[in-house]
């Protein structure tokens, strides 16, 4: 694996346990998909730090358990905005 790629994986992890974000907000401070991040943070991170990865791991599902109700938040937030318009 590359050098560039190893440190972009454990930086995209430090933050997200620094900032308990989301793969979401991380594909966006990191100008990378999704997809490249759940990729580096579930599979290659596995392969390089198995510590980190537990850690990183735990998050990722806490996150994945909680997303409907962040979902149901958002659109109750929206249409409480069009009803007041």
């Amino acid at each position: 694996m590359k050098k560039s790629i190893t440190s972009r994986i454990f930086a995209e992890a430090d933050f997200i346990l620094k900032s308990n974000g989301t793969v979401r907000s991380v594909a966006k401070i990191f100008g990378v998909s999704k997809s490249t991040v759940h990729n580096d943070l579930s599979k290659k991170l596995k392969r390089l730090n198995i510590s980190l990865y537990q850690k990183v791991n735990k998050l990722l599902k806490f996150n994945l358990a909680e997303r409907h109700i962040r979902g149901g938040e958002a659109t109750k937030k929206k249409y409480k905005i069009l009803v007041q318009k």
